[in-house]
């Protein structure tokens, strides 16, 4: 009888290894958390080290935070800062977890949803006070005229100067961190974090002055100008600022999938994006010009049907990355990079969220548990990037790095499979209907540069098109088809055997 271990080793892709270590000491079965491929360290210049440019970040917003938190309090007042501090952040977590919902499927990291936040709350915050009220007061002595000059500093300079200075965030994370902005749910998400973190600022900027209005007035309860401020801002249009600010993600997002060789409308989304968010910030802020019930008017023409059609948007495009992995999987899963089952296991949300308490029961102790649902989780997000990653490539909006990325995220599934394969596999068990088992059928293969064609038994990508000769490491003689997985354990409560 053959040695089970020699059958396991010969299952994994043959992989680059030093002199006569076996690829398990180089490739592990679960890596920690945010392990990443190695990348030389560069020497040079000291803007080049990601740390400083980090750094300098985050003292740059630090430093905006600053400016604008002593000029909101000098505006508000102390009791008027904490008063609208207390009462803008109550939105703030539910708009959050609705954005953070919409990007489950390829969650995007924390760290560019943070600095999307605190960009939109600070920077864009300081940059929209500093203008808006340069702008009004030199309209005003131009024109002598400081009702008009409110009026249309409020209809025509605001929009365009928030809306510009929101989308410098969105613009920012599609040119640096392409790699992680890689669709319509991406640009919403970043979008909608950017502008949650400017409406944050600007409630408390308008609540604390209500609410210093009422101290002078001495009013207070349903009648006072601070309820109705809250009631308006905080439970009638919270998604304000958001709904404008993701025509903008919006524009970028169909840019992010649109092929290469489309330069113009690369650039033309973008720029319609953020136009239909100056043109829409702009007809609510000037709604109060058509008459006593223009605000309602707006309010209910406008804003609550775009409000729903920018939801269903979001929503078509998350229930369109699932349909990708069920579309693009199978390739993988062909070649043995994947259990038959998986491919509908990661296109359901639900066998995601099963496959991870799975792994996570089947663990002997918590911190085991804890360790194997994160392996999980990590090889779910992997697998939705490769099969994003195809699906760009299938339309041209891909670059020479496709064959490199998709290798690197074929490693990264590899490395945690021991606890995802099993814990999927038997997911898709636990909620496939009837007539789920049968095979997907196997998408044609398409020749626009950046592979040489798949089927059955071969690893997708990979070839001599990228650029790698035979017997160079790369291609599918290097990387023979793993032996797929077994059957699913008999128990979701006991580990697989």
């Amino acid at each position: 009888m053959s040695d089970p271990s020699v059958q396991h080793q010969q299952a994994r892709p043959a992989v680059p290894v030093l002199h006569e270590r076996r690829p398990d000491e180089v490739l592990g079965a679960a890596p920690e958390h945010g392990r990443a491929r190695y990348r030389p360290r560069r020497v040079g210049m000291v803007w080049r080290s990601k740390a400083f440019r980090a750094g300098a970040v985050i003292v740059a917003l630090v430093l905006c935070g600053l400016v604008i938190l002593a000029l909101v309090r000098e505006q508000t007042g102390p009791e008027g800062f904490l008063v609208g501090l207390g009462l803008a952040v109550l939105p703030v977590p539910l708009l959050m977890a609705a954005f953070r919902w919409l990007d489950r499927v390829e969650p995007g990291p924390w760290r560019n949803l943070i600095f999307s936040f605190a960009w939109g709350a600070c920077a864009a915050a300081l940059v929209a006070i500093i203008a808006n009220s340069f702008a009004t007061r030199w309209i005003a002595t131009a024109t002598a005229d400081p009702a008009s000059a409110d009026t249309l500093g409020a209809t025509v300079i605001a929009p365009v100067v928030e809306e510009s200075a929101k989308a410098a965030a969105v613009l920012l994370i599609f040119l640096f961190r392409r790699r992680e902005f890689s669709g319509v749910v991406d640009g919403v998400v970043v979008a909608g974090f950017t502008a949650t973190g400017f409406a944050f600022t600007e409630n408390i900027l308008y609540l604390g002055n209500a609410f210093g209005e009422d101290q002078q007035l001495g009013s207070s309860g349903f009648a006072s100008v601070t309820a109705g401020t809250f009631f308006v801002r905080i439970v009638m249009s919270p998604f304000a600022h958001p709904l404008f600010t993701v025509l903008t993600g919006l524009g970028f997002g169909f840019a992010a999938v649109s092929a290469r060789r489309h330069r113009v409308r690369r650039i033309a989304l973008p720029v319609l994006g953020l136009l239909l968010a100056m043109g829409l910030h702009a007809l609510w802020n000037g709604s109060s010009a058509f008459g006593p019930y223009g605000f309602y008017a707006v309010y209910g023409i406008v804003m609550v049907p775009a409000f729903g059609l920018v939801t269903w948007l979001a929503i078509w495009s998350r229930q369109r990355e699932l349909r990708a992995l069920a579309a693009e999987l199978p390739a993988y899963a062909a070649a043995g990079w994947l259990t038959p089952a998986e491919p509908s296991a990661l296109s359901s949300m639900r066998a995601r969220g099963m496959a991870r308490d799975l792994a996570r029961h089947w663990q002997p102790d918590r911190a085991r548990g804890r360790a194997a649902a994160r392996a999980v989780a990590e090889y779910e997000s992997f697998a939705t990037s490769l099969a994003g990653l195809r699906r760009r490539a299938r339309h041209g909006a891909v670059g020479q790095d496709f064959g490199a990325r998709e290798r690197e995220l074929l490693h990264h599934l590899w490395q945690r499979r021991e606890f995802a394969a099993p814990a999927l596999t038997h997911a898709a068990l636990l909620t496939a209907r009837p007539g789920a088992h049968r095979a997907h059928s196997m998408p044609t293969s398409y020749g626009n540069g950046y592979g040489n064609g798949y089927g059955y038994g071969q690893t997708p990508g990979y070839g001599q098109a990228h650029g790698h000769p035979p017997g160079s490491g790369y291609g599918p003689a290097a990387y023979p088809p793993p032996q797929p997985y077994g059957s699913a354990p008999p128990s979701h409560r006991r580990p697989p055997t």
